[in-house]
């Protein structure tokens, strides 16, 4: 059984696996915070496990003894933001999954405690295809994570608090955001940079960027995302050419994306401090079947053993190669 705490700016509906759908709450209304048990999570079955009873809700926060319970937890933290595509019940198996994927690299500072944050995306453009209109999924799904940068800054900030116990204990703190969530996470980080109560109070160890689907100049100075700088030491950007979900999104919304090729003169390493910001290029990892699902070369940060590694090594604090660099692996 795995734990995910999580919070969701999805208004409740009974109709929907979970009891969340894929409408966001009205304006002014807090977000959800609550934890629910994973059951029967399988490495081999991206699509595995089975949500539990929901408790612990709270709207706003976690609650006192769910604070108590993460951060007692021995754990280091995970803070997870899903992309899009991603229904309620598949947004807290993904975080799940995440979990077990990471833990199963046998690297101790990998098996960690999981809190997401999921925002209202539909969960149906690769479901419903060739019925559906791709680009119009995709833009219901972009508007709603662009909507949902305010809650989740209130999120991340809603964490805050258990950082210094976290590391009091030898702990450390992960962000990691896929795909759209990074769209997500550009807002809420103008929102959390803009307050310098905030911007102070919460810090992550590692940040990972994985698919990013924002546009590739996110990170220079201005940039949507270049406010990271000044919540951690180290930014790492995954990405891919063989990505098919880039493809889709660089053909609707007409730029370049961060998660295609790295940032813009990913080279300039005045632009790019090499210890600070990492541009990973994993295209020539070819350790996973890409085929299938319709998203399978989407999902290469939790597909392949090559990228986990990096990452792994990455939440242990150990050497990785600074600047630009390339992963590869052997075929199946």
């Amino acid at each position: 059984m795995t734990t995910v705490y999580f919070a969701t700016n999805r208004a409740p509906d009974p109709a929907s696996p979970g009891g969340y759908g894929a409408v966001p709450v009205g304006a002014g209304v807090q977000a959800t915070y609550a934890v629910v048990p994973v059951d029967d999570v399988d490495l081999r079955d991206e699509a595995s496990g089975r949500l539990g009873t929901v408790t612990g809700v709270s709207p706003g926060g976690f609650t006192t003894a769910v604070q108590a319970e993460i951060a007692a937890s021995g754990r280091n933290l995970l803070i997870f933001v899903h992309g899009f595509d991603n229904s309620f019940e598949d947004a807290i198996k993904r975080a799940a999954f995440n979990r077990e994927w990471f833990a199963a690299s046998g690297v101790e500072a990998a098996d960690t405690t999981v809190v997401a944050f999921t925002w209202p995306s539909a969960g149906v453009l690769f479901d419903n295809l060739p019925a559906l209109d791709p680009a119009t999924a995709y833009r219901e799904d972009q508007a709603k994570a662009g909507g949902s940068a305010g809650h989740l800054a209130a999120f991340l900030q809603a964490i805050g608090p258990l950082v210094p116990a976290i590391r009091a204990a030898g702990r450390r703190v992960f962000l990691l955001a896929h795909s759209m969530g990074n769209h997500a996470l550009s807002g809420a980080v103008a929102h959390l940079i803009a307050d310098p109560v905030a911007r102070q109070a919460l810090t992550f160890d590692e940040v990972v960027l994985a698919a990013a689907d924002e546009v590739d100049v996110a990170l220079t100075p201005g940039g949507p995302l270049a406010g990271l700088r000044q919540l951690t030491p180290r930014v790492s950007v995954y990405s891919s050419l063989r990505d098919i979900a880039m493809d889709l999104s660089m053909a609707v919304n007409r730029n370049q994306r961060l998660g295609f090729d790295g940032p813009s003169r990913k080279d300039d390493q005045t632009a790019y401090p090499p210890g600070h910001i990492r541009s990973v290029d994993c295209s020539l990892v070819a350790d996973f079947f890409g085929a299938y699902p319709p998203d399978a070369t989407h999902q290469y940060y939790r597909r392949s053993k090559a990228v986990r590694h990096d990452i792994a090594t990455l939440m242990a604090g150990g050497p990785v190669v600074p600047g630009v660099s390339r992963l590869t692996a052997l075929p199946l």
